[in-house]
């Protein structure tokens, strides 16, 4: 489904948690032209290879980058939820190297790059802004690198949920400690490089030392603070001018 109405709040929340916004700067924002869609999970927004000419702003939602190996197995390299434009690099970068898919129900704000290029000639440091975005997006990269080459699968779950926690958290989507998407044991192993019963035995071991609460549809944390620890987690590497509210009394940052 498709819809010329749009909010682009999400995007002024995500810019704005990190560098205060002028007014002209949050209008210039929400006057963006864009296309509203509702989309489906499996629903591929980019293939890898592809020549996009527009880039998607989740509105609401989960998606995920990820490549297809040449055994035809899924590594997903990065999740994405509301405020996060995954495609962002096609603005420099003419080729996709990699694909972008949807994972939940989600709303898209489709934004053609000319629009983002006028954006960023009369307002630099909101091009500033969206810079240091993809730049995050290289640390969190990284991040996942050593998460999956040199942690065990009990530290890299746990870290990935604590991950998630961190950003849901920032934009003020966190609600009773609870992560408010549903992710699968399958994604967590394509995004962790485990296989499905590892994934479960995984999970049952965070439940059995009380560090979540899992339902198969949601996962509450019970305990942040020793799922930070189990999963060698510092959110250094996510760059946050300020302390989350859930990480308040953690010690940290």
């Amino acid at each position: 489904m498709t819809s010329s109405k749009r909010d682009l709040s999400p995007l002024v929340r995500k810019l704005g948690s990190e560098t205060p916004l002028s007014e002209e700067e949050v209008a210039a924002l929400m006057d963006l032209s864009s296309i509203v869609r509702e989309v489906s999970p499996g629903e591929i927004i980019v293939h890898e290879g592809d020549e996009p000419s527009q880039a998607c702003l989740i509105l609401d939602g989960l998606l995920c980058r990820y490549k297809i190996t040449g055994q035809g197995a899924r590594q997903i390299h990065s999740f994405h939820i509301a405020g996060d434009i995954p495609d962002l690099q096609s603005l420099l970068l003419a080729h996709m190297d990699h694909s972008i898919s949807v994972l939940r129900p989600s709303v898209l704000a489709i934004i053609p790059h000319h629009g983002l290029h006028q954006l960023i000639a009369a307002h630099p440091d909101v091009g500033r802004m969206l810079w240091r975005e993809t730049l995050v997006d290289g640390s969190i990269f990284r991040e996942w690198l050593s998460n999956v080459g040199h942690r065990s699968a009990l530290s890299r779950i746990a870290h990935v949920i604590c991950e998630l926690v961190i950003r849901f958290d920032v934009l003020g989507l966190l609600r009773d400690m609870t992560l408010p998407i549903r992710l699968t044991q399958s994604e967590i192993g394509d995004a962790q490089g485990l296989s499905l019963v590892h994934v479960n035995r995984v999970m049952k071991e965070l439940r059995e030392k009380h560090l979540i609460k899992s339902d198969g549809m949601h996962i509450q944390i019970l305990d942040l603070k020793g799922l930070m620890t189990i999963g060698d987690f510092d959110p250094a590497y996510l760059h946050l001018h300020t302390l989350p509210k859930v990480l308040c009394g953690t010690g940290t940052l």
